[in-house]
Formats: structure tokens, C-alpha cells, sequence
């Protein structure tokens, strides 16, 4: 097992709202880099730079809505997270009638930095070069075809699964280590229908403003779109980090 310092942890392994939060950029002050204005530290949670620029994924996700959603989305999340921080600990020092304000709160807690924590993942999940399959070599490529059955069939159902998201939420593929295996899940919002535990490994986002610039309504498009710039270098990472975790 990989020998993780206390910021690695605190950073990769943090439960959110059901999710199990794997991304060593989050929880701390990134470093600069990419594309993407990032947010100065006003709390424990940083906005990271987007790892391309804002065009760099076009045509499948065009500029001006991938600058909107890094920059005003998912800065808002961040924002959100660590007011909710400073407001639990406010609550904790004052004590008294207080702290029947523990469960709004700790609500708005779990659904920003769920919020944050897909939306980082939701970055890296994508890449210019992405796309195709991954090497059928590689850990990914075989533990997909092992639980899917094929490549294809696991595309079909990420983007069944997304399609399928009554509202606003998430596709994400996770793998699951009681099981010791890979899953497709559906977030509600950020923080809700996720499985304790479970390792996110890619996330596809599909709420509105996610694609509504270029696609409108056309979710489908947009899921396919996504799934044409697939980062699986990114995916297969992840997935080794979460085999080590055992």
C-alpha cells in the first residue's frame, strides 16, 4: 500500500454526502496552473485551475460555457463549502440554542463540497487527447470488460444512466471495494443516492449549465459529446489508487 502524509489524506479520502472524496487537489490550496481564474483560500477548500485551457476541449464543450462553469459554478460551490465550514464552527464555540442549526447547515456542507468534489473530478475526468478506448491492457481496460462486459457496454451505460438523472445530478463510475468492482451510479443534486465508500474514478456532470450554451436541451448530444474526450489515463490512476487503499 502507498505510503500516504497526513495532507495526501486528508485530501484523498474524505467522506462527503456518501461519496468517498479521491482527489489529492482537493481540501487544500492548489497550485497554479491550466486554465480557469482560481479563487483566493477564504477556508480549507481552493477553486483548482482547469488542467486545459477554457477552448481546449472544443467542439465538444465550448469555451464560453466551460469558463462559466469552472469560474462561477464551481467557484460558488467552493465558496459554499467553506462558509458552511466557518458556520459549524461558529455554531460549535457558541453552543446553547445554537446548535439546533447543525442539520441545515451541515446539509449546505454536504452539498458543496459534493458539489466541489465531482466538479474536480469532473475536470480531469476529460482531456483534448481523450476519447477512444483505454489500453486493454491497462487496469481499467480490463476491470471494465470483467464488470461491463465490453468497453461499449459500459459507454452505454454511463450515458443511460446520465440520461436518465430526473433533474440535476451526475453519472459517475466508481469503483466499489467491498465488491471489488466497478459501478455506474446516479447522483441526485451532488450529494444524494451515493454508496459509503465508494471510490469515484470518472464523473460525468449534467446539470444544465453543464451544456445548455451549445446544446440546449439536447442532453444526449452533450453526453456523447463527453464521452468522444474521455481522460481513461486519468481513470486508470485513480483506480490503481483505490486498489491500493485495500
Amino acid at each position: 500500500m502507498t505510503n500516504f502524509s497526513r495532507r495526501e489524506l486528508l485530501g484523498s479520502a474524505a467522506l462527503v454526502g456518501g461519496w468517498l472524496a479521491f482527489g489529492q487537489d482537493i481540501g487544500f490550496a492548489q497550485q497554479a496552473g491550466g486554465g480557469g481564474t482560481t479563487a483566493p483560500a477564504d477556508g480549507p477548500y481552493t477553486l483548482p485551475p482547469l488542467p486545459y485551457g477554457y477552448a481546449d476541449l472544443e467542439p465538444h464543450i465550448d469555451a464560453q460555457t466551460l469558463k462559466l462553469h469552472h469560474d462561477v459554478h464551481h467557484a460558488g460551490y467552493v465558496k459554499g463549502a467553506n462558509a458552511a465550514v466557518a458556520e459549524l464552527e461558529a455554531i460549535r464555540r457558541a453552543g446553547g440554542d445554537q446548535v439546533k442549526q447543525f442539520r441545515a447547515v451541515t446539509g449546505n456542507l454536504a452539498f458543496n463540497l459534493a458539489g466541489h468534489v465531482l466538479h474536480d473530478l469532473f475536470w480531469k475526468s476529460m482531456a483534448r487527447d481523450g476519447g477512444g478506448d483505454p489500453p486493454a491492457d491497462s487496469a481499467a481496460g480490463r476491470m471494465l470488460v470483467r464488470d461491463f462486459g465490453s468497453i461499449d457496454a459500459f459507454r452505454a451505460n454511463l450515458a443511460a444512466v446520465g440520461a436518465q438523472v430526473q433533474g440535476s445530478g451526475w453519472a459517475v463510475l466508481v469503483y466499489e471495494p467491498l465488491a471489488e468492482r466497478m459501478m455506474v451510479l446516479q447522483a441526485e443534486k451532488h450529494e444524494n443516492c451515493g454508496v459509503w465508500g465508494a471510490i469515484p474514478l470518472l464523473a460525468l456532470d449534467v446539470w444544465e449549465h453543464a451544456y445548455y450554451l451549445k446544446y440546449q436541451n439536447k442532453r444526449t448530444d452533450f453526453i456523447s459529446a463527453f464521452l468522444q474526450i474521455i481522460n481513461w489515463k486519468t481513470v486508470d490512476e485513480r483506480l490503481h489508487r483505490a486498489l491500493q487503499l485495500k
